[in-house]
C-alpha cells in the first residue's frame, strides 16, 4: 500500500464518520414513543466519539500530505425507532471491519502509530455496536 492510497482509504473513512455524526443527529431527533428521552441520549452521546474520530482522520490525512474530504457518505433512512437501532447497528459493524483492515494497512505501510490508534477506534465501534445489540435484543419487531 503506498501513501496515496492510504488517504484516499482514510477519506473513505471520514466520510464515513461525518455520515455517523449525521445520523447520530437526526435519529436523536427522530426517535419517539415512551424511550424517546434514552435513545435521544443514546443516539447524541456516540457524536462526540464520532466527531473525535473524523478529527484524528482529519488531522492524519494532512500529515500524510493529502486534503480532508468534507463530504459524508450517504446516511441511511430510517422511520421506526428499531430501523434507525438496526441502521446505526449496521454502521457501527461495518466501521469495525473497516478499522480492522485499515489497522492492518497501516502496519503494512508502516505507520505504528496510525495502527495502534485504529485499533482503539476499532474498540470504540466495537462498544457502541454491542450496546445497540444490547438496546435491540429484546426490542419489539
Amino acid at each position: 500500500m503506498n501513501k496515496n492510497e492510504l488517504i484516499e482509504k482514510l477519506n473513505n473513512d471520514l466520510a464515513n464518520e461525518f455520515a455517523a455524526v449525521i445520523q447520530y443527529v437526526t435519529f436523536a431527533a427522530k426517535v419517539s414513543g415512551p424511550y424517546r428521552p434514552q435513545l435521544s441520549n443514546f443516539f447524541l452521546e456516540e457524536v462526540a466519539d464520532e466527531l473525535q474520530h473524523a478529527q484524528f482522520l482529519a488531522n492524519k490525512i494532512v500529515a500524510l500530505g493529502g486534503e480532508p474530504t468534507t463530504i459524508p457518505q450517504p446516511v441511511e433512512k430510517a422511520s421506526t425507532n428499531r430501523e434507525m437501532l438496526e441502521a446505526v447497528l449496521v454502521a457501527e459493524k461495518k466501521a469495525v471491519a473497516d478499522y480492522s483492515q485499515r489497522s492492518q494497512e497501516a502496519d503494512d505501510y508502516g505507520d505504528k502509530g496510525l495502527t495502534v490508534q485504529l485499533e482503539d477506534m476499532v474498540r470504540d465501534e466495537s462498544t457502541h455496536a454491542e450496546e445497540t445489540e444490547r438496546i435491540l435484543k429484546d426490542w419489539p419487531l
